[in-house]
């Protein structure tokens, strides 16, 4: 826990929720242990798109779909989203989501290792949002940069691994310790590249907001 529960459960006691159809779409995921973004994470990626509003989006970890199917929600109609998933036994699951929820015409979903699909794709990408595996970012980052053009937003979820970010890798229990060496290691670039402007902030699992400069 990053930021004493109190708190989160204060701030999250405080959010309107969601359309129906994506509340029912997370206790389906919940049920069947599928992560999807945390609630204070919904709050916070609504309040960015009404703020930057961008019309090409590119999801790096589709899931069962909810995270893509929110940002439809909350975007003009004129916006597009284009999202990766690698989990063969999820991508059923996430197309038949978006038929549910009506946006279908609205999102591409790509099959396979982003590594290989990132390298297929045209930029610039008003909007890249990173949920997928972990350890995968430092080797995603290349590409993404890439297809990131000036003014571009980089948002990456769950880099603070429940707080053990900051513990000696020694700490880390030894089935974690590659995805904390690399999860430091993608922090330390984001922070230190110098085409981006990053902030790391403890809002859920931790987050980090990238700007591609000018």
């Amino acid at each position: 826990m990053i930021v004493d529960e109190r708190f989160i459960t204060y701030i999250n006691s405080l959010d309107s929720g969601n359309s129906p159809f994506l509340e029912e779409l997370e206790r389906e995921a919940r049920d069947s242990f599928v992560p999807v973004i945390r609630r204070e994470m919904q709050s916070f990626l609504k309040v960015f798109l009404a703020m930057k509003r961008p019309e090409r989006i590119l999801e790096v970890g589709t899931a069962v779909g909810f995270s893509a199917i929110l940002m439809c929600e909350n975007l003009p109609a004129a916006s597009r989203i284009t999202t990766i998933e690698n989990y063969e036994k999820r991508i059923p699951t996430a197309r038949e989501n978006f038929r549910r929820s009506g946006y279908e015409d609205r999102i591409t979903l790509l099959e396979g290792d982003a590594a290989r699909v990132l390298k297929t794709l045209p930029g610039p990408y008003d909007f890249i949002f990173m949920d997928a595996a972990k350890g995968q970012y430092i080797r995603f980052l290349p590409e993404v940069l890439r297809l990131m053009g000036p003014g571009s937003v980089l948002i990456s979820d769950n880099v603070l691994q429940d707080g053990e970010i900051i513990e000696s890798r020694f700490a880390v229990e030894r089935r974690n310790r590659t995805i904390h060496k690399r999860m430091r290691e993608y922090l330390y670039e984001i922070k230190h590249h110098p085409r981006l402007v990053t902030s790391v902030l403890p809002l859920g699992d931790g987050i980090t907001v990238s700007v591609y400069r000018e």
